[in-house]
């Protein structure tokens, strides 16, 4: 039984870890719901199969275009909706049998809806039902003598979209934050099992193995984004979010650095190799070998120890076995009963020792944790700097507003012009293909612009809902024939359809367009409009959309990808050298700032850049230097990034811990590099500069006095410094692939860095 249990936890957390805070299954559970529940009520009062079609479409519109977090602001959108969707069914009734009238008002409305993005979710929201109620109209033939119905339909769907909404699905921002919580526990702990792979793994299995270990690495980094997109509405003040911001940001910096480490270890130990088994060691073994394979041993012990710790983090586990790992793993921070081995090893262990701080940090902010009488000094130090941070914390940032750009400009109204225009297009392309699915080349032009910010986002999208479309209509050819008549189960596999749709929207727009695509197929059969002809016609009515929707992304105010990707990679300088001068300052005796929102800032730029660049960095694109330039300056950025986060964490600890303290020497480095940054910015802003890319002399030999003990091995002060070091090499690294001029003894060190 009780290894039934684990077997059962074990496969709840790589769900939970697949999908952070069950989002995307809430999301499919509540849409169904919503939809199912609309279709057993229509089906009582002996609603027609049509009208049936139009309540399961509305009732899913209702439920997925509202995004709000808070519950209050949920109904009140909800509530706003209704009347909504009632005016959008009435005029697609009056305009069905006006053409000009119709189409002039559909591309009105198409405006109107995306504009609305500028108001907020509530607006998104508004529009994007104004839209799909429309649509629906379109696509049921609605007529004024069937308003009244239609009326009661659309009734009942927005009142069982609420009952699944708050009901029978319910979501507060307090439960998917707790969802949240677990699923970057169940990824700390995938990210830990994976770094004990790294150390067992033979060296053919190591690619394997590092592959998984970088998707877990990213897959926790998300977990702590999506945690800090709900701290505020899901905690009790602005001090807890905080609090709990700054243990999540310290579990994840803890966990990357022991895999950066473990790594380095691995890499250090060529022959005395950590993966060395006892069974198998011989009895002559060299005396450096048999310690490397001690040494690896008890790392093994230990992770998996970590491992536990991170696996047991909930409030009623009890007992002394837990606390006497947490304590024996703690004292490594302070060199106690650190085991004999090469230094790249001993930093291994000590980085275990941090991430044991770290897990404890996690448990106490997350459930207040009180097992106080099994603290060794360690554990009894560490729970002193936790107390010591957690009251210099402040209750509430000031944060500062942007100017926002105006008219033309401003992103939501050049969408609003471009979704017009392709739409537009679209419509009269459509209407020559077919005079009665026309709508299906807008719906294509409508969804390739969402949440889109670049030509080459919109044909990477274009082109992917291509490809899902026509896999989709092979599975509706199928599915409708197998079907047949039988209403009840053709509504059924819709609902699955539904569900596979919302479950991997976020993951693939492919996969989501072949369940739509499929789910067409299904509802056309019990519309009893099926034939292949419709499927063969709506791969065409999708092909025209995406084709309307690139032409208006070229040719109406167009946004270049290389010229996104140039804003966001300046956006995250920006944010670089906020997180790095702040960090500097604070290392060398500055006053205190609050780091980890800056480098959570970092974190959000350098994934708006990942994005920005995805289309330069798809398959399809043509541009293969191009393509391995952006790979190469992203993955540049995302190891400044990461020593930029470690350099953060450290400072934050400056103002409470008795092991860290501030050190004025550090000045002179982070001037370097905040100089470098800076160049590096102001070339890509196309700005007129003089300097130029500082290198030459090591941080380390930078600092003119006590270098001996500032560089040993394992203390802050060395950990520090690498950092810096390495933000320094990858900062002037940047250079070439940007084309930032370089000095001539600046070139021939990159040359030497480059070939060795």
């Amino acid at each position: 039984m009780a290894v039934a249990r684990r077997t059962a936890k074990s496969v709840w957390d790589r769900f939970s870890a697949s999908d952070p805070g069950l989002l995307r299954l809430m999301a499919g559970l509540r849409t169904v719901g919503a939809i199912l529940l609309a279709l057993a009520v229509l089906a009582l009062v002996g609603t027609p199969v049509t009208h049936l079609v139009a309540g399961a479409m509305t009732a899913m519109a209702a439920t997925f275009a509202i995004q709000e977090k808070e519950v209050r602001g949920q109904a009140v959108t909800l509530a706003l909706g209704l009347p909504v969707a009632l005016a959008a069914i009435s005029l697609g009734a009056l305009l069905n049998s006006r053409v000009i009238a119709g189409d002039v008002f559909f591309v009105m409305l198409i405006f109107g809806a995306v504009y609305s993005r500028r108001f907020g979710d509530r607006g998104t929201a508004l529009g994007l039902i104004g839209f799909q109620v429309y649509f629906v109209s379109l696509f049921v033939s609605a007529s004024v003598s069937a308003l009244p119905e239609l009326f009661l339909t659309l009734t009942i769907a927005f009142v069982c979209s609420a009952i699944a909404r708050f009901a029978l699905v319910p979501e507060t921002p307090e439960r998917t934050l707790a969802r949240l919580r677990e699923a970057f526990r169940a990824r700390l702990a995938q990210l830990v099992a994976h770094q004990i792979e790294l150390l067992d793994a033979d060296a053919g299995d190591v690619d394997a193995v590092l592959a998984d270990l970088r998707r877990s690495t990213a897959r926790l980094h998300e977990a702590a984004l999506m945690i800090q997109g709900r701290l505020e509405e899901g905690t009790r003040d602005a001090s807890a979010a905080a609090l709990l911001q700054r243990r999540v940001a310290d579990a994840e910096i803890a966990a990357e650095r022991l895999g950066v480490l473990l790594l380095n270890a691995r890499s250090a130990e060529r022959v005395e190799t950590l993966t060395l088994h006892l069974p198998n060691a011989s009895a002559s073994m060299p005396a450096r070998a048999r310690l490397a394979q001690d040494a690896g041993s008890a790392l093994r012990r230990d992770l998996r120890a970590l491992h536990l710790l991170v696996v047991r983090l909930v409030p009623d586990d009890r007992g002394t076995a837990l606390p006497y790992l947490r304590n024996r793993l703690l004292g490594y921070r302070e060199e106690q009963g650190l085991p004999q081995g090469s230094p790249a090893v001993q930093d291994c262990f000590r980085a275990v020792g941090e991430a044991a701080r770290a897990i404890l940090g996690l448990r106490l902010a997350v459930n207040a944790a009180q097992d106080e009488e099994y603290d060794t000094p360690e554990a009894a130090r560490s729970r002193e700097e936790f107390e010591a941070e957690e009251i210099s914390i402040s209750g509430e940032a000031a944060e500062a507003a942007e100017q926002e750009p105006t008219g033309l400009r401003r992103p939501t109204t050049r969408a609003a012009v471009q979704v017009s225009v392709g739409s537009a297009l679209a419509i009269v392309g459509g209407e020559f293909l077919s005079t009665q699915r026309w709508y299906w080349a807008v719906l294509t032009c409508w969804v390739v612009f969402l949440n889109t910010a670049s030509t080459g986002e919109i044909l990477v999208k274009g082109y992917r809902r291509l490809v899902g479309t026509v896999l989709g209509v092979v599975a509706g050819v199928a599915l409708a024939g197998a079907v047949g008549n039988h209403t009840w189960i053709a509504f059924a596999l819709v609902l699955l359809c539904v569900f596979g749709m919302f479950f991997t929207a976020p993951l693939s727009y492919a996969l989501m367009s072949f369940f739509v695509t499929a789910m067409l197929g299904l509802l056309y059969t019990l519309l009893n409009t099926y034939s292949l002809d419709v499927l063969v016609l709506r791969v065409e009515e999708t092909a025209l959309g995406a084709a309307c929707g690139i032409i208006a992304a070229v040719l109406v105010l167009p946004v270049r990808t290389s010229h996104r990707t140039d804003e966001e990679l300046g956006t995250v300088l920006a944010r670089l050298r906020d997180v790095v001068s702040a960090a500097v300052a604070q290392l060398s005796g500055g006053p205190p700032v609050d780091l980890v929102d800056l480098a959570r800032d970092l974190d959000t730029a350098l994934d708006d850049l990942r994005s920005s660049t995805k289309p330069l960095t798809h398959p399809i694109a043509p541009l293969r230097a191009r393509r391995q330039n952006a790979r190469y300056v992203v993955a540049l950025l995302e190891t400044c990034a990461y020593h930029a986060r470690s350099l953060a964490a450290t400072a934050e600890l400056v103002p409470s811990s008795k092991s860290v303290a501030a050190d004025a020497r550090l000045a002179l480095a982070g001037r370097r590099i905040t100089h470098n940054i800076d160049l590096i910015a102001a070339h890509v802003r196309d700005e007129e500069t003089d300097g130029e890319i500082e290198s030459g002399a090591s941080i380390a030999s930078m600092l003119d006095s006590g270098r001996h003990e500032v560089l040993r091995t394992g203390s802050v002060a060395f950990r520090v410094l690498r950092h810096l070091q390495r933000l320094d090499e990858g900062i002037v690294g940047l250079a070439r692939p940007l084309g930032v001029p370089l000095a001539a003894r600046e070139e021939k060190a990159a040359g030497a860095r480059a070939g060795s």
